[in-house]
């Protein structure tokens, strides 16, 4: 028999280190070639990390949310065979394996410290006996259970709001007693079984790990870094919303090619490129260190996602030489990428203006966070039907506000007025969206 190691293998060109995220097996367990073993995070990308040889898992290097360094030993297995590892080297590290479960019961000696009895043993004794006469009779009473007290306790305890039922009593037969009351009040706060709700003091640590360490990193460093300006917009969208459940009736395209489903981002995404071809500076990334601005040619969208993981954000690669469609198939495919976890590195990196969108929440405004180190974000909001006066009646009209934020470092506020306005102006009449 032998041993082997694996370490961390290269994940992802000119990553140096990666986060373990999750252990997919513990000391102990017995591994086939390519049996799962971690999975590990690099930006947004998840990679796991299979394992190479059947064995015996002896040692596990590192802890849920620790950064391990490529090329770092990780698991040391049993194998049959020589493995990989010498005798001599093997030895010494097979004594102290590192952080595993197995590990922690070691302290024999130890044990003698704590034969004393702590000092305050005789306090804890007198404080439980103090207080047996709450407990003596065990659980409340079951519905419909009539507690036996007298009218001077009832009387007490219908002044304090306090359900009989549920205070345990001392006496013959379970008779509920003014020190049964004391007792029960001692305890703190109490509710009523009967209505459901009873008080919690109970506290869970959760540690922050892979994707969600990640986006608070990226959302604390925007915002300590970037002076946002935030501006709202209604958006009247009565015409795009005809327009498209009209083109939506259209299931094939002119070559006879399944069309995808229209959605509010296509035609967003759309205008959005318009509008970016009058202000390339909003198709830009801020490099504050070097004081740099990198204006863009190229489009590339990132569109928000709510995954069961987190947020992440697919990006639409080159949005100004996409039709509408395009952009549709394109958004659904990424979607669904990013909630299987299946979105590569490539696919969730390169943005140059992000989408976000909580309109199907019911959010009315919202104050978006900039995608570090963007320059613009544009937020929809909740489309709702509202009334509006036409001059001379109120009619129906569907509206939608759009809330987008600014880099004030390098975008003015005038500027990112314009900017809005002309998306409004391309999507309050679609058809302009169409034209070159």
């Amino acid at each position: 028999m032998g041993e082997h190691i694996i370490k961390l293998p290269d994940v992802g060109e000119g990553v140096a280190e990666a986060e373990l995220v999750e252990w997919h097996v513990k000391v102990g367990d017995l591994v086939r070639e390519d049996t799962v073993l971690a999975a590990v995070m690099t930006d947004k990308a998840t990679v796991e990390i299979p394992s190479p040889v059947d064995g015996e898992i002896l040692w596990l290097g590192a802890e849920i949310g620790d950064t391990v360094a490529i090329g770092s030993p990780i698991v040391r297995l049993k194998v049959a065979g020589e493995g990989n590892v010498k005798a001599a080297e093997a030895a010494p590290k097979a004594e102290t394996p590192a952080k595993s479960a197995e590990a922690k019961p070691e302290p024999a000696p130890s044990a003698p410290k704590a034969v004393p009895k702590p000092p305050e043993a005789p306090k804890a004794a007198a404080a439980s006996k103090a207080s047996r006469p709450a407990s003596v009779s065990g659980a409340p009473r079951a519905e419909g259970e009539k507690p036996l007290a007298s009218p001077a306790v009832r009387l007490r305890a219908r002044e304090a709001g306090i359900d009989l039922r549920q205070v345990a009593g001392s006496g013959p037969a379970g008779r509920i007693s003014h020190e049964d009351i004391d007792a029960f009040v001692a305890r703190g706060p109490q509710v009523a079984r009967a209505t459901g709700l009873a008080q919690k003091d109970g506290v869970e640590g959760i540690k922050v790990v892979g994707l969600r360490r990640k986006i608070a990193e990226k959302m604390s460093l925007a915002k300590s870094r970037i002076p946002h300006i935030t501006y709202v917009e209604e958006i009247d969208v009565t015409a795009l919303e005809e327009l498209r459940a009209t083109l939506n009736k259209e299931k094939r395209g002119a070559k006879g090619t399944e069309r995808p489903k229209l959605t509010l981002l296509p035609f967003l995404m759309r205008a959005m490129v318009k509008a970016i071809a009058e202000q390339p500076n909003l198709n830009a990334l801020f490099d504050d260190d070097a004081g740099i601005i990198h204006q863009h040619e190229g489009i590339h969208i990132g569109i928000a996602a709510q995954t069961p993981n987190g947020l992440v954000v697919p990006v639409v690669k080159h949005a100004e030489a996409r039709d509408l469609w395009d952009c549709a198939a394109e958004v659904n495919r990424l979607a669904d990428a990013a909630k299987t976890g299946t979105a590569t590195r490539e696919e969730l990196s390169g943005s140059t203006i992000t989408i976000t969108s909580l309109g199907a929440m019911g959010g009315v405004a919202t104050t978006p966070v900039i995608n570090y180190p963007e320059v613009a974000i544009v937020g929809v909001n909740k489309m709702m039907v509202r009334p509006v006066w036409d001059g001379t009646q109120f009619i129906p009209r569907k509206l939608m506000n759009l809330s987008s934020s600014f880099d004030h470092r390098v975008i003015d506020g005038w500027d990112a007025a314009v900017f809005v306005q002309r998306i409004k102006a391309l999507l309050e009449t679609p058809a302009l969206i169409f034209v070159d």
